[in-house]
């Protein structure tokens, strides 16, 4: 085995992981990351290969000929008719695994790999590849001119450009019999429709989440489950659909990964209806914060008066007490608790705090002003003539005798 294959790079594209069990360059669309990829000869234990096509199609084929695959390696592989070409994603003890996950029961329709891709496999596969989007354009003009309600939303060429497989969004059953006819006409190749949802169409096109990371179904996601709004519902979301839709204006994937948990955090709550009764008064189910397990009380059943926060427990443990006939003081433990100070800056601090006060002169006395500036001239032309001492004389003296 090559030292090199067993490297583990940090900061590139292996993330500090194996590199041999990463995924390579525009594969990383539902990639799975072989763990077992370092262990010596995991790659003999069956004959299994993963392959990956244009986007989200996969494919499990039987490697009858003993090519030396990894990940990363372009293939031919059989097809009906002719044969494709992929991508080689998965080989190991892992692939079986795949597949039972994919539901792939009968292994009697794998089909085998032919080789690895070829020069010439590839220039046809390209020429192929180029004329997707055009036949895209084409066929969705055909389609509204035989007037059907349906959305071509991807053509895929097969490998050596004998099929190609249609993509379309239909809201009800389409008759295109005729639609088949008029393509294998314009085109000359095989005709294969395929039907898929709004979520796959999504996963093929790709983009970005309001989460800001790219669509799941794009990149692993590959079975997909209903969403309804009982998981916002348990999860105390806005019944807005505007936030609830994803890119493909169904209801987002997400909301179903976290709602085991709230509705295992709702099952610790204490009823809805059940009323708590203290020496206080009664107190009657407000709302609850499901993760912190914390519970909030009004005094009145309609509006919010009088608000009490307690634990879960503390709940519980109240109406068990008044099951027994007990009422408790309070519902808190321990007693009343002062609520905690607002940190409003509104209510800590003046708002007129940043008016700049105006300084207010202060008026001094007529008198005293003419006094002063009287001794000040005195003193003044004394110093002028040469005579301080004089000059402090007559200034004191003049100063007693105005205050006498």
């Amino acid at each position: 085995m090559n030292t090199n294959d067993l490297r583990y790079v940090c900061g590139q594209a292996a993330h500090g992981l194996s590199s041999r069990g990463c995924h390579i360059g525009h594969y990383c669309q539902l990639n799975t990351y072989d763990y077992l990829a370092d262990i010596p000869g995991c790659e003999k234990m069956t004959d299994l290969v993963e392959v990956q096509f244009k986007n989200t199609r996969k494919g499990y084929y039987h490697n009858l000929n003993g090519l030396a695959l990894k990940k990363g390696d372009i293939v031919a592989v059989e097809a009906s008719p002719g044969h494709d070409i992929g991508t080689v994603t998965l080989t190991g003890k892992l692939v079986p695994l795949q597949m039972k996950k994919a539901n792939l029961k009968s292994q009697d329709d794998i089909k085998r790999i032919y080789r690895i891709a070829r020069e010439a496999d590839m220039e046809k596969f390209n020429e192929a590849k180029a004329r997707e989007h055009d036949t895209m354009i084409r066929s969705r003009q055909i389609a509204k001119d035989l007037g059907l309600e349906m959305k071509i939303g991807d053509v895929e060429y097969q490998g050596d450009g004998n099929k190609a497989i249609f993509y379309y969004i239909a809201d009800g059953r389409v008759d295109f019999r005729q639609l088949i006819k008029v393509l294998a006409e314009a085109f000359r190749v095989r005709i294969e429709m395929k039907q898929i949802g709004a979520r796959q169409e999504a996963g093929r096109i790709g983009g970005f989440g309001p989460c800001g990371r790219e669509l799941c179904c794009a990149t692993w996601m590959k079975s997909f489950v209903s969403v309804g709004t009982t998981s916002a519902r348990y999860q105390d979301l806005s019944l807005n659909p505007q936030k609830l839709a994803g890119q493909c204006a169904k209801l987002k994937c997400c909301m179903n990964y976290e709602v085991d948990q709230y509705i295992e955090a709702a099952q610790k709550l204490p009823g809805r209806d059940i009323v708590l009764q203290s020496q206080d008064g009664d107190y009657h189910f407000f709302k609850a914060d499901l993760l912190s397990q914390m519970v909030t009380y009004s005094t009145d059943k309609r509006i919010a008066a009088n608000l009490v926060v307690i634990p879960a427990a503390r709940a519980i443990e109240v109406i068990a007490m008044n099951r027994e006939g007990i009422k408790p003081d309070t519902l808190e433990e321990g007693g009343h608790k002062e609520p905690d100070k607002p940190l409003d800056l509104a209510v800590q601090e003046d708002l007129n705090r940043f008016d700049k006060k105006k300084k207010k002169k202060k008026k001094k006395k007529k008198g005293s002003k003419d006094g002063a500036s009287a001794a000040n001239r005195d003193g003044a032309s004394a110093v002028h003539n040469g005579d301080a001492g004089a000059a402090h004389k007559d200034g004191a003296s003049a100063g007693q005798k105005e205050e006498a």
